[in-house]
């Protein structure tokens, strides 16, 4: 499969990433649209993977930042169509090591991705990393 990863905002299909976000994704569907848009409007950076043939919306990574020293890795996905190509490496490698934050510290939650992120550094925190849980059931 054919495909490149663009760090062009406005390139992003909101329709399609929002669909798999709350239908497919189990970490992000207690978002509502406004907040979705906003937290993509906000973003220190976006990256998405698109298909060569056609530019249909493959894949996606949000990154939020202080822009100086540490970033942290949210929403990144690759579409069942596109998985197993290398689609979701590319995502991380143009985000964390290809742009402005590769000297940053990186942080991320997930549940299901480790090997993927640990081929890019990633590893369990140490004793210095601390951590609020969001609320269960926030106001």
């Amino acid at each position: 499969m054919e495909f490149e990863v663009d760090d062009s905002r406005d390139r992003v299909d909101r329709d399609a990433v929002w669909d798999f976000l709350t239908t497919q994704a189990y970490w992000g569907k207690w978002r509502t649209r406004e907040q979705f848009e906003r937290q993509v409007d906000q973003a220190w950076r976006v990256v998405g993977a698109y298909r060569k043939s056609d530019g249909g919306q493959l894949g996606f990574a949000r990154a939020f930042s202080d822009g100086v020293g540490s970033a942290y890795l949210a929403d990144v996905f690759v579409l069942p169509e596109g998985r197993g190509h290398g689609v979701g490496k590319a995502l991380v490698r143009v985000m964390v090591e290809e742009g402005p934050g590769r000297d940053f510290r990186w942080m991320l939650h997930t549940d299901d991705a480790h090997g993927l992120y640990r081929s890019f550094g990633f590893a369990e925190p140490d004793n210095t990393y601390m951590e609020r849980p969001r609320p269960e059931n926030p106001a």
